[in-house]
């Protein structure tokens, strides 16, 4: 069930599933999407499992205004606070593994473990970020989406799940464009190597073998840079496991939380 909530003077949209069990999983989405890039790991998650997702500033139903991965996570400790969530597990997939990352550093009593799919300490360059906002900025998103897309999913995923594609692409351009420019503005200014090196909670990193936007080698990177990090590589799978292969990081997410203290 959806709900709303004010946190940080902005109005938040978020989904909670309460469960049964003691320790929740939450969930961050990447660049131009919303809460229900989720829906079906949710759906293959064990139901006595509590989850959270939500849609980041200036996505989906939430105003805008956060500016940088520090506020960003700085939302979802807001968040997580309102709803008196804490010792979770947090997926985070791309920028959302950036949050992910700056929330276990910046606010540690809310987060037992990591699942980081498809992100890195560092993402693209400064100049790459900058391209991006100014081709928003002149042509918008539906101009640039096709090429996303072909980053988003793999080629297979792409031809044999056409009309699923079309549905996410929707996703996509309708994301305010301001909303999108400002996450692309956090993305392009996070560095977050010397937070994540000295995180201590258990972490998996995730990475897709035809990810285009955050490739194996960025999660790769990551994981060593993570003390005792466990990972793994889904060959064939896109930027967004969590469309491609829900069923498998369901249940890579559920053997990590099984093994959570």
């Amino acid at each position: 069930m959806p709900y709303f909530v004010t946190v940080n003077e902005r109005l938040h949209h978020y989904a909670h599933h309460k469960g049964a069990g003691a320790r929740a999983v939450v969930f961050a989405n990447s660049l131009g999407t919303d809460l229900r890039i989720w829906d079906q790991v949710c759906a293959n998650l064990p139901p006595e499992i509590p989850t959270l997702t939500y849609d980041k500033s200036g996505h989906g139903l939430t105003q805008g205004g956060a500016g940088s991965i520090t506020a960003l996570a700085q939302d979802l400790a807001a968040l997580m606070d309102q709803l008196n969530l804490r010792d979770a597990l947090i997926c985070g997939v791309s920028v959302g593994g950036q949050i992910a990352q700056a929330l276990a550093f910046g606010r540690p009593d809310l987060v037992a473990g990591l699942v980081l799919c498809n992100t890195g300490y560092k993402i693209g360059t400064a100049e790459l970020w900058a391209t991006r906002i100014a081709t928003l900025k002149q042509d918008g998103l539906d101009a640039m989406a096709d090429g996303i897309i072909e980053r988003w999913f793999s080629a297979d995923f792409r031809r044999t799940h056409p009309e699923t594609v079309a549905g996410y692409r929707l996703m996509l351009t309708r994301t305010p464009a301001e909303g999108y420019a400002a996450v692309c503005g956090a993305i392009r200014d996070a560095d977050l190597g010397n937070g994540t090196s000295q995180l201590t909670c258990p972490a998996l990193c995730v990475a897709g073998g035809d990810d285009l936007a955050t490739p194996p080698d960025v999660v790769e990177a990551l994981a060593a840079l993570i003390p005792n990090a466990q990972s793994t590589c889904y060959e064939g799978i896109g930027h967004l496991p969590c469309i491609e292969a829900p069923s498998r990081l369901a249940t890579d997410i559920v053997a990590h939380y099984a093994r959570l203290p």
